[in-house]
């Protein structure tokens, strides 16, 4: 934590009370919490910084998608349009947002929408696509809807058990929120960690006896994808290669492709960046640009050489069946 952080705690303390009494308005229902007639699948985390949100809502686009008329609902973080907006043949980053332009293109299938008011979001979904089951990212915090169901992620590496309010620590809501969810992911684990280490874990969360605990890996595609003439990872060590990254939290990505034994200079911008004409001008200079999936979706238009590296959450077989049983489990009722 660094001195500027540390000096600002007199702060988290303001902004941790008043999380605190929101929360506890909503709690004595104060503050209105609305359910809706269409089920709800809430994925969302307690911190700012990349917990891998929307890997784990295509993970779910996957699991129910062949049962079930999947929508997602999703804010659409730094979009250049407001209100409710639906994917379309003319959506781009801008007016979508990358992440749910990202998932547009590869779940079109499905039907992907924007809306910071996620009521109203619901209720335009109910009204326009009568979906069976609505996939609400980054909502967990968003009390305004009650959702049936809700996945609380935490990156292992930083763990809201051990985190602190803004602007001192990363939380953004009180860890106690934590009892709202039904299942908690560990996301960015080790793939070898051992039952005695997700035992200490576990007992750090401290769950409900209702609450489920899963542990996930990233996992990195070999093939990569883009317009680049560059097919799989390996091709990554025959030539110069610039990293370009606009996510929260890069240091997976880099030590997946350190580990892979690819040196490459890494060029690190802002989460959701959208780039400048002049920074443009200096990836189009590059020989061989790679970058992750939702950085791409806001080069594409600009930058003719260029791969991106599809992640995806890893669980075990196990585990997979885990999550699947609790889903079935939610949507019974409903079919």
């Amino acid at each position: 934590m660094g001195l500027l952080r540390k000096m600002l705690f007199p702060f988290s303390l303001i902004y941790g009370v008043a999380v605190y009494i929101r929360n506890l308005l909503y709690d004595w229902r104060i503050f209105a919490s609305k359910s809706f007639k269409t089920p709800t699948i809430c994925v969302g985390n307690l911190s700012v910084g990349g917990t891998g949100k929307t890997p784990m809502i295509e993970l779910l686009v996957r699991l129910l998608a062949s049962e079930y008329k999947v929508a997602v609902l999703s804010r659409g973080y730094k979009r250049k349009s407001k209100g409710f907006v639906k994917a379309s043949s003319t959506s781009t980053a801008e007016n979508l947002g990358d992440e749910p332009y990202q998932m547009f293109l590869k779940f079109p299938e499905i039907t992907i929408t924007v809306d910071a008011n996620r009521r109203r979001g619901i209720e335009k979904l109910e009204e326009q696509v009568q979906p069976d089951v609505i996939l609400l990212d980054d909502a967990f915090q968003h009390r305004q809807v009650s959702s049936g169901f809700s996945i609380l992620l935490t990156a292992y590496n930083s763990l809201y058990s051990k985190d602190w309010y803004l602007p001192t620590g990363n939380l953004r809501d009180s860890k106690g929120q934590a009892k709202r969810a039904n299942i908690i992911v560990v996301t960015k684990s080790p793939s070898n960690l051992t039952k005695e280490e997700q035992q200490k874990i576990i007992r750090k969360l401290r769950l409900k006896s209702n609450q489920t605990v899963l542990f996930s890996s990233l996992s990195y595609n070999l093939e990569l994808g883009g317009s680049g003439s560059l097919k799989v990872i390996n091709d990554l060590k025959k030539e110069k290669i610039t990293l370009v990254t606009g996510i929260a939290d890069p240091t997976p990505l880099v030590q997946f492709l350190d580990e892979n034994q690819i040196r490459f200079e890494h060029l690190s911008f802002g989460d959701h960046h959208f780039f400048t004409p002049e920074e443009l001008a200096l990836l189009k200079s590059k020989p061989n640009l790679v970058t992750t999936e939702k950085d791409y979706v806001r080069l594409k238009k600009e930058i003719k050489n260029c791969n991106y590296i599809e992640v995806k959450h890893h669980l075990s077989d196990e585990k997979l069946e885990v999550l699947k049983r609790e889903l079935d489990q939610f949507m019974t009722p409903y079919s």
